[in-house]
């Protein structure tokens, strides 16, 4: 199966395992709970996938790899206990707790979650003195005498013998304690998480004309030779910072992270033609709907590796723009209920105020005076400030508090990282702005808040505008350069299948994208699809 079906079948077995009956107990007992193990070649994304389902499932995640432990670190250190049995003292050996189980607890302790994945990788290359110990483990969940926590589901990950000299093959006994999920690399499944994480464009288009290229693992003269997902990856970002700093990369590092002589000297002739593209086509004027003539000409005469290559940038334009987007969208959604909590104070702390200054509120009443009025006026607008600061002060405790028990237990993702330190950000600027003590007009506090968000939003309208405004020049320039087939389904077919662009479309639209949509009956396809799978009564 490929990575992504295992992620989906492990996210489900680990659904399942913590299903609770009426009285709170695990529908299927901990130790009916087999233990899943993932084989599958180095580099193919095992451990990726596990800190994504622990993200997706708000759950807890402890990871370790079985080759850096010993017998005594995993099982723990022996020690004499004094111990009466039958009216005599005897010395009997115990052993310390494990320092895997000891970690899951502290992370519980930490971050307040008590459910998790206990994921071992690396586990079919355990040292020959704790190798008796595992099948203990898998059937039971002890280490030494020290159970693992009810709620921690055991996930673990190993490579074939054939890529790993020293994996030790279990025997029938231990694998019949074990959920086995075989994995295989694929690129159509990786291509969706590039596109997620924003790996570079230059690799996904060279690996959309060479997808052989994207795993391969073999012996040659000079020994082993192999490409992986993590090495694309970890090229991706070196390529971004060598960009960013004006270097040139060269086959010697491409080389550091693609062990292919063939491979590498492949890329690194793309890469450079590809940089070439750049200077060549002006991508930037596409974008902007002011392509010169020679460009549209050249693209129309291209060969379909060319035309590929060209598509490609330009998507990955609008797209990396497009993820902006939206993060900046889901990060205003996240302020609108914290906001309206802080407006719901505002709106109580005139009544509060009035209580507290009762005395100058009945002097102004009796009195006539104006400077009374002022102070009462003045007390109440203070009061509802004061309390709107100490409201956005608790929400950013709570916020900070909420992200280091994610972070702690492995939880945080990347892209809600971002959301929660902006959220956090916007939240410390408000109270700074309460505290500079200007109440705005009509003394509403409030109001300063509600600027500062309002400003927010209308600049993220402005930049959609402009997202927009590029996705139709975009359409236009492939209508205008391909016509309205092979490089229009493929555009089509991108935004379509890529989440954020779907969702930009979803929630701000697109004209072209419905048209082409339509004319090309993506959407028709699945339905006459779906239709012929009904007549086969499946």
């Amino acid at each position: 199966m490929t990575i992504k079906q295992a992620k989906e079948y492990i996210k489900s077995t680990v659904n399942l395992y913590l299903k609770k009956d009426e009285f709170g107990e695990y529908r299927i007992p901990v130790v009916r709970q087999r233990p899943i193990f993932l084989l599958g070649a180095p580099g193919v994304g095992k451990t990726a996938v596990m800190e994504q389902i622990a993200q997706e499932l708000g759950i807890a995640l402890v990871s370790y790899s079985m080759t850096h432990h010993t017998r005594q670190s995993a099982l723990g250190l022996p020690f004499i206990e004094e111990r009466e049995y039958g009216g005599k003292s005897y010395r009997v050996s115990e052993y310390t707790m494990s320092e895997i189980i000891a970690s899951i607890y502290e992370v519980m302790q930490e971050s307040g979650i008590k459910e998790g994945i206990l994921f071992l990788d690396e586990i079919n290359c355990v040292s020959e003195t704790l190798a008796p110990s595992m099948l203990q483990f898998l059937q039971y969940k002890v280490f030494g005498k020290h159970k693992v926590p009810e709620g921690w589901v055991i996930v673990t990950a190993g490579n074939p013998p054939e890529y790993n000299k020293s994996v030790r093959e279990f025997d029938v006994v231990t694998m019949d304690r074990l959920k086995v999920l075989d994995v295989e690399a694929e690129y159509s499944v990786w291509k969706e998480y590039a596109q997620e994480q924003g790996i570079h464009n230059v690799i996904t288009s060279y690996l959309e004309l060479k997808k052989e290229h994207f795993y391969r693992i073999e012996t040659t003269v000079k020994g082993r030779s192999y490409v992986t997902a993590r090495g694309w990856e970890d090229l991706s970002q070196i390529l971004y910072l060598y960009e960013e700093e004006g270097l040139t990369a060269d086959e010697t590092l491409i080389g550091q992270y693609l062990r292919n002589d063939r491979i590498v000297k492949e890329f690194t002739a793309y890469y450079d033609l590809y940089n070439k593209y750049k200077k060549n086509y002006h991508v930037k004027e596409i974008l902007e709907g002011k392509a010169p003539e020679e460009t549209v000409a050249r693209a129309k005469a291209a060969a379909f590796d060319e035309r590929l290559s060209l598509l490609s940038m330009l998507m990955d334009k609008v797209i990396g723009e497009i993820r902006e987007r939206m993060e900046n969208a889901d990060y205003l959604n996240e302020l609108v209920p914290l906001l309206k909590a802080v407006k719901t104070v505002a709106g109580n702390g005139p009544a509060n105020a009035a209580a507290s200054g009762n005395g100058a509120a009945n002097a102004a009443a009796v009195s006539g005076n104006r400077a009374a009025n002022a102070a009462a006026g003045n007390m109440a607008r203070n009061t509802a400030a004061a309390m709107m600061e100490d409201m956005l002060a608790k929400q950013v405790e709570a916020k900070r508090k909420g992200m280091d028990s994610l972070q702690i237990a492995n939880a945080l993702s990347d892209a809600d990282r971002r959301k929660h330190k902006r959220v956090i950000r916007f939240l410390e600027q408000a109270g700074k702005e309460l505290r500079a003590g200007d109440a705005g007009e009509g003394g509403d506090a409030f109001l300063q808040i509600k600027r500062m968000f309002d400003a927010q939003v209308g600049e993220m309208k402005a930049q959609v505008s402009g997202t927009k405004e590029k996705l139709h020049s975009l359409f236009a320039f492939t209508r205008e350069a391909f016509g309205e087939e092979n490089e229009m389904l493929i555009l089509v077919t991108e935004l379509t299948v890529n989440t954020d662009s779907a969702r930009f479309i979803g929630m701000f639209g697109c004209e072209d994208y419905q048209k082409y949509n339509g004319q090309l009956r993506l959407s028709g396809r699945q339905e006459d699809l779906r239709r012929e799978i009904e007549k086969l009564e499946l």
